[in-house]
């Protein structure tokens, strides 16, 4: 089965001191850019020019354009916003707001945020701790009202904190969300939070002691929203609104799941990896501060710089000096409370995968530095580290360390230009030659890859390379049983999620679909 991936506008939009306004009231077509001087216009052709070429062995080098990566791997549209010692100095849009159509990609057109509604969501919780409304280490089941999570063994002693949940260390269940298809039923959040219909994710509960190990929990994140509403007693939108989009100018961003008509007319539509639209454009997500904002990477950009001002000391319009301290201090191992924070730095991220868009976000407080970038598409991703990297070395960003070409970035682009016999040879030598990093996810992407362009012969194939590859992978067989499915393979499918079942007993799927093909399982 597929696992949920880690990852890791202006029109009157004025940045105050930190800069000018991005497009005047009233334009009557929306802008594709905004620089700040011509040298920054400079700066960002040479951020395009600068994208490291694709490698492959035996052969020379590859360069290709910002639109040409952006088709090699179907991203239709792509908006990124650069800032520079405390100040947005450019913003630019790429491409269009749907795989196949003709309406340009504005400053303006709204992208799902994904996780990184994570942090904005942390900013108004703290906002409400210096308002003296809750604590940061208070049990809290004594500010839920509506729902209480389930005491258990694990909580006997240390207690799930907001701390905790902002810094992904309380100890509670469900990694992220797929959302709801537009005219599904959508759950309420204590529906969520218990795991029950018309729900699609598990209940949200404590099998860690809290404290003790840094898992991400989009379900934690969940608990904090019901948390601030039962507390408030507003609708959450209203409550991120008023705490933080509206201080810090955010017009073009909005916690509403789903977005009202006049809002919505400007998102942009998001996109499986294979380039197929999402149905009904994206999906709804009553789980709000885990996933829900729909915003520009401007307006993201402003959530950076406020961050980085507040901390010197400089800002309080959502924040104190000493809380944004607290909230850029390592809480868990990778935490602080809400944004990731990177080691002996003063870094802070955090990236974001909705059902078919992907966003990244990354800053340094000391300089003011960053960019956010957001793409409607699943291949997102596929595209970030390359157009970061480019923005880092352009600006100099002497404590940015980029991460090394993964082995599945690699395998990857050798599919899509050598094509699958290629990428299998490449894969399957590497593997030979003990290269370090390889794991099965790779191989499993590739292959749902596939399967989402209609390929599931090529799929079945990359599959079964990776079960002898990977063979006590429990689920490597399980996906590789999913393409023997589609294909009407069914003998060979049942084989192979006995298999997956034979080295994990507790995969439900196999057992669900096994059960379903009429095979019996015993359980």
């Amino acid at each position: 089965m597929r696992r949920p991936l880690s990852r890791l506008a202006l029109v009157a939009v004025l940045f105050g001191s930190g800069g000018a306004a991005l497009a005047a009231e009233g334009t009557k077509k929306p802008a594709t850019q905004w620089m700040a001087s011509a040298a920054q216009t400079a700066r960002a052709a040479r951020v395009e020019a600068g994208l490291a070429p694709i490698v492959i062995e035996g052969e020379k080098p590859q360069s290709l354009t910002l639109p040409q990566w952006m088709a090699l791997y179907r991203i239709p549209g792509l908006s990124i916003a650069v800032f520079d010692k405390h100040a947005i100095v450019w913003a630019r849009s790429y491409g269009v707001k749907e795989a196949g159509g003709s309406e340009p990609v504005t400053l303006e057109t709204l992208f799902q945020a994904g996780s990184i509604s994570k942090p904005v969501t942390a900013m108004a919780a703290l906002h409400f701790v210096e308002a003296g409304k809750w604590s940061l280490d208070e049990n809290i089941n004594d500010r839920l009202r509506s729902w209480k999570l389930p005491e258990n063994d694990f909580t006997k002693e240390q207690k799930v904190t907001l701390r905790r949940l902002l810094s992904h260390s309380a100890g509670t269940t469900v990694h992220g969300f797929p959302g709801y298809a537009v005219g599904a039923p959508v759950p309420t959040l204590v529906q969520v939070l218990e795991g029950v219909k018309p729900a699609n994710t598990s209940p949200v509960r404590v099998d860690l002691v809290p404290g003790t190990k840094t898992r991400y929990s989009g379900g934690g994140t969940s608990i904090v929203q019901l948390m601030m509403v039962d507390q408030l007693q507003k609708p959450f939108p209203q409550i991120m609104s008023e705490a933080v989009l509206k201080p810090l100018g955010m017009t073009q961003s909005s916690y509403e799941q789903p977005l009202p008509p006049d809002r919505a007319a400007r998102t942009a539509t998001g996109t499986y990896s294979g380039g197929k639209s999402v149905a009904g454009r994206w999906h709804v997500y009553p789980e709000m501060a885990a996933a829900g904002l729909w915003t520009t990477p401007s307006d993201l950009a402003r959530v950076a710089l406020e961050v980085s001002k507040a901390k010197a000391g400089k800002s309080t319009r959502v924040l104190s000096q000493a809380m944004t301290q607290q909230m850029l201090t390592k809480q868990s191992e990778t935490f602080g409370l809400g944004f990731q924070v990177g080691p002996g730095t003063n870094e802070f991220r955090h990236g974001g995968s909705d059902e078919g868009f992907q966003a990244a976000l990354t800053s340094f407080s000391d300089t003011g530095s960053g960019v956010v970038v957001m793409a409607n598409s699943d291949n997102g991703f596929l595209l970030f580290d390359r157009l970061i990297a480019s923005v880092a070395s352009e600006y100099g960003w002497t404590a940015f360390k980029p991460e090394p070409e993964s082995p599945s970035t690699q395998v990857d682009v050798l599919m899509r230009l050598k094509g699958v016999d290629a990428a299998l040879a490449w894969y399957t030598a590497k593997h030979a030659a003990g290269m370090k990093g390889l794991e099965s996810g790779h191989l499993n992407q590739l292959g749902y890859r596939l399967l989402g362009d209609g390929k599931g012969s090529d799929a079945v194939r990359v599959f079964e390379t990776n079960v002898k590859l990977f063979p006590t992978d429990a689920n490597a067989y399980d996906s590789l049983g999913e393409a023997q499915l589609q294909q009407g393979r069914k003998e060979e499918a049942i084989a192979s999620y006995k298999k997956s079942l034979a080295l994990d007993a507790g995969n439900a799927n196999a057992v669900k679909v096994l059960e379903k093909l009429g095979v019996p399982t015993g359980k």
